[in-house]
C-alpha cells in the first residue's frame, strides 16, 4: 500500500437529517433565516413525560434507506444515520468500487444512545410474554456499532470501520477520526457522521426529571435560548449529519468539488464532573488551541466560531469563559445553531460541523436567534438576528459531551480545482 501521509481531506458531500428537514439548501437557508424547528411533542410524549418543547426530524420509511431484506424493529436511530449516509454519499457522487477503492474508504458513526427504544420495547416484551417475545433480531438490532456496519454493508466498504460513543461530542470525534485516517495515509475517503433518537419516553422523562430542558415558554419556538438571559435549558432534538471527507487529490481524480478543507482537531477531557463542565472552560479552551495548532494556524487565523452552547446555565457560560481565556475580548464571530435545532445529542457535532462547512462555503455566518439579551458572563461576538457576510479564512466547531469529553473542529476553503456552493456541483 502507498502511504500517503499529511495529505490534506476535503469534505466532498454533506448529508442532513433534522426538525429543518432532510434537503441541504433549505437547512442552511433556516439556519440563516431563523426557520425554527421546534414544536410542541406528541400529546403521548407530552403526557408520559411532560416535555414541553422537541426538536422532531421528518418521519422516513426504513425501505427508503436500508437494503432489503429489512429486519423487523429497525430502530429509529439506524434509519436517520442512514438516510443522512445516503444523502452524502450521492452529494459527493461517490460509487465505491468505481471511484473509490472498497479497502482505501472507511467509515466512522457516532451515536449517543444508539438503539434505546429498540431495547426498551423488546424489554417490556419479555416482562410481558416472556422470552418468546424477544426478536431473535435484538442483538444486531441494539448494538451500537450497526450504524458504521450497515453504511458499510449497504456501500460495499471494506477498509476501516469505528462506532464512535463519546455523548455529545461523538459526532465531532468522528470527522476528526476521519481527518486522522487520511493525515495518517489510512484511507482515502471516510463516511463519517453521527445520529440519535432519543424522543422516547424513558430518555425525555430522564431529562425531564432532572431539570434540564426548556421549559414555560408559550411559543416552543422561542425556548431554545443559547447564551441569553433568559434561558433555562435545551430542547431535546434528534437527527442526524454524515459527511464525504477525502484526500484532496483523490477528489480532484475523480472531479470531485469540495466544500471545505476539514483542516484540524483537537480533543481534551475535562476529568471534572458526569455532566458540568469545567466551571473556567480550561478543558474547552485547550481543545480550540490544539484545533488551531493541528490546522497550522493562530487564534486571529480563525473568523468563526459554531459554539455548542445548548442553552443551560452553566454550559453556556463555560465555553463563552473559554472563548474570552484563547481569543481575548475581541473574540471571532460566534453563534450557536442550536436556537432553532434544539440539542440532537449525539448527531449535534457533525450537524454543527455541517453548518459550520456552508458557513466557510457560502461566507455566510448564521445567527444566533433567540438572543434578545447576552446573560452574564457570555459576553462574546455574537452573530445574531441576522446573518453575517463575510470571508472566514477557518472556523471552528465545538461539541461538548458529558462525561467530559471536548472536540473542536477547524474547517478551511477547500484546496479542490472545483468548488462546491450547497448541493450546486462545481464553481470552476
Amino acid at each position: 500500500m502507498t502511504t500517503r501521509a499529511g495529505s490534506t481531506a476535503v469534505v466532498t458531500g454533506i448529508g442532513v437529517v433534522s426538525s429543518l428537514g432532510r434537503d441541504l439548501t433549505e437547512t442552511f437557508e433556516a439556519l440563516c433565516a431563523g426557520k425554527s424547528g421546534l414544536t410542541r411533542p406528541t400529546p403521548e410524549l407530552a403526557e408520559a413525560t411532560n416535555i414541553e418543547v422537541v426538536s422532531q426530524a421528518p418521519d422516513i420509511n426504513p425501505t427508503e434507506v436500508l437494503k432489503p431484506p429489512i429486519d423487523p424493529g429497525v430502530d429509529r436511530y439506524l434509519v436517520l444515520a442512514m438516510a443522512a449516509a445516503e444523502q452524502a454519499v450521492r452529494d459527493a457522487g461517490l460509487t465505491v468500487g468505481e471511484n473509490s477503492e472498497p479497502e482505501r474508504t472507511a467509515v466512522v458513526a457516532s451515536t449517543a444512545g444508539g438503539a434505546l427504544r429498540t431495547y426498551e420495547e423488546h424489554a417490556a416484551a419479555r416482562r410481558e410474554r416472556g422470552r418468546q417475545a424477544v426478536s431473535p433480531y435484538l442483538c444486531p438490532g441494539m448494538i451500537p456499532n450497526m450504524s458504521a456496519a450497515r453504511i458499510a454493508i449497504k456501500y460495499g466498504i471494506r477498509g476501516y470501520s469505528l462506532l464512535l460513543s463519546t455523548a455529545c461530542a461523538g459526532g465531532g470525534q468522528a470527522l476528526a477520526e476521519a481527518l486522522r485516517l487520511i493525515r495518517a495515509g489510512d484511507a482515502d475517503v471516510v463516511v463519517c457522521g453521527g445520529s440519535d433518537a432519543p424522543l422516547h419516553p424513558t430518555v425525555a422523562a430522564a431529562f425531564v426529571n432532572a431539570n434540564s430542558l426548556a421549559h414555560g415558554y408559550e411559543d416552543p419556538a422561542r425556548a431554545s435560548r443559547p447564551f441569553d438571559r433568559d434561558r433555562n435549558g435545551y430542547v431535546l432534538g434528534e437527527g442526524a449529519a454524515f459527511f464525504v471527507v477525502e484526500r484532496a487529490e483523490h477528489a480532484d481524480a475523480r472531479k470531485a468539488a469540495g466544500y471545505a478543507d476539514l483542516i484540524g482537531w483537537g480533543a481534551t477531557t475535562d476529568a471534572y464532573h458526569v455532566t458540568k463542565p469545567r466551571p473556567d472552560g480550561s478543558g474547552a479552551a485547550e481543545c480550540m488551541r490544539r484545533a488551531i495548532a493541528s490546522a497550522g494556524l493562530g487564534p486571529r487565523d480563525i473568523g468563526y466560531i459554531n459554539a455548542h452552547a445548548t442553552s443551560t446555565g452553566i454550559g453556556d457560560v463555560a465555553e463563552a469563559r473559554a472563548i474570552r481565556s484563547l481569543f481575548g475580548e475581541e473574540t471571532p464571530p460566534v453563534s450557536s445553531t442550536k436556537s432553532i435545532t434544539g440539542h440532537l445529542m449525539g448527531a449535534s457535532g457533525s450537524f454543527e460541523a455541517a453548518a459550520t462547512v456552508l458557513a466557510v462555503a457560502h461566507g455566510t455566518l448564521p445567527p444566533t436567534h433567540n438572543l434578545d439579551t447576552v446573560a452574564p458572563h457570555c459576553e462574546l461576538n455574537h452573530v445574531c438576528g441576522k446573518p453575517l457576510q463575510t470571508e472566514v479564512r477557518a472556523a471552528l466547531s465545538n461539541s461538548f459531551g458529558f462525561g467530559g469529553h471536548n472536540i473542536s473542529l477547524a474547517f478551511g476553503a477547500p484546496s479542490t480545482r472545483g468548488r462546491r456552493v450547497q448541493g450546486a456541483g462545481a464553481d470552476d
